[in-house]
């Protein structure tokens, strides 16, 4: 799944225009090549990854700004092709939570961009199911019953929010946006939490 996912993203980045690459994306403050930049966390060794984690006070904020920082230097097709072949260490050892990530930050371009996309059910579930937790998702669904509307699948207890899989994952791990497109008795306590 990690695979196709992945591959999904790379096509649609050889795809992009210049302004494309330079325009907002969903995470706050980054544009679309940033968040390229961040995704490549899995080209770095265990002691390089470990160091820079120390070196900013294992603060996740920090450790994202350091790569997106770094990776300003690449031109968009190096960051296309260090991405392409980025399938390190969290991707082999952590590839529920590489699945996470990648479809998150897939999202968080494409939907900008206006290029949607059907994401397959089998992917969905998996992140409906583990989503990224640096994402601290727990904090957005705790006390509150998810149900898909698109793949079957629900969880939790409390009020409901319903709607498209996509929609609940990006508002899980805090995407506002994707908020509007849910519906049911809890939303309006999960829109506070996404603000």
């Amino acid at each position: 799944m990690l695979a196709e996912e992945r591959a999904e993203l790379i096509s649609l980045l050889r795809t992009l225009s210049d302004e494309e690459w330079e325009s907002p994306s969903l995470c706050d403050g980054w544009r679309v090549r940033d968040v390229v930049g961040h995704l490549l966390y899995d080209t770095i060794g265990l002691p390089t990854y470990g160091g820079i984690a120390v070196r900013c006070g294992l603060s996740v904020d920090r450790f994202n700004g350091r790569l997106v920082e770094k990776a300003k230097a690449l031109s968009t097709e190096a960051l296309v092709d260090k991405f392409e072949h980025a399938a390190g260490r969290v991707s082999k050892y952590a590839p529920r939570l590489a699945l996470a990530d990648v479809m998150v930050h897939q999202q968080d371009i494409r939907r900008p961009l206006g290029r949607a996309r059907t994401i397959p059910a089998d992917r969905l579930i998996t992140v409906l199911e583990h989503p990224d937790p640096f994402a601290m998702p727990w904090r957005r669904t705790r006390g509150l019953r998810f149900v898909a509307t698109d793949v079957s699948w629900s969880k939790g207890h409390g009020p409901e929010v319903r709607g498209p899989g996509e929609a609940i994952v990006l508002a899980m791990v805090g995407r506002a946006v994707a908020v509007d497109e849910l519906a049911g008795d809890g939303v309006v306590e999960l829109r506070r939490r996404c603000g």
